[in-house]
């Protein structure tokens, strides 16, 4: 190889290296909506927005966890769901590359980009049964609540 080739294909590499970071950004646009709206959403324990919003959500290769809380009601708990970003196979063979890709969050995405969430009232949603019979003869289960 003559020094041109040579660094040309270093060029190469170098510009390949972190190609999903480069190519595909490290973060998603997001749609948080909730009934009822309203609710306030926290990343990382962090405030972002109420609902109904839509963001730009950085990518975490270990998951990110979306809470949900609105006064009177039950603070849901959703981790958003993820998959792999094909565009850091580019990276072939270049550690330097993935390692960078990792660290950034680039190598996964976020497969949904609206989650839709219910939230249960406080009041009804917890039912603390006094009595449970379970007939397994006729398939059947009885719960006895007691009225508070």
């Amino acid at each position: 190889m003559n020094k041109i080739s040579i660094v040309l294909l270093a060029t190469t590499m170098l510009f390949m290296t972190s190609c999903a970071t480069l190519f595909a950004g490290t973060k998603d646009r997001i749609t948080f909506n909730s009934n009822p709206s309203g609710a306030t959403i926290y990343i990382d324990g962090i405030e972002q927005c109420k609902t109904p919003c839509t963001m730009n959500v950085k990518r975490d290769i270990s998951g990110t966890d979306v809470e949900f809380k609105l006064d009177g009601y039950e603070t849901r708990l959703i981790t958003l769901s993820q998959e792999f970003n094909v565009v850091s196979v580019i990276n072939l063979g270049n550690l330097f590359g993935w390692g960078i890709d990792v660290l950034s969050g680039a190598v996964m995405k976020y497969d949904r980009k609206s989650y839709d969430i219910t939230l249960d009232n406080k009041n009804t949603s917890m039912i603390n049964p006094t009595k449970i019979n379970i007939d397994t003869q006729k398939n059947i289960v009885e719960l006895y609540v007691a009225e508070n």
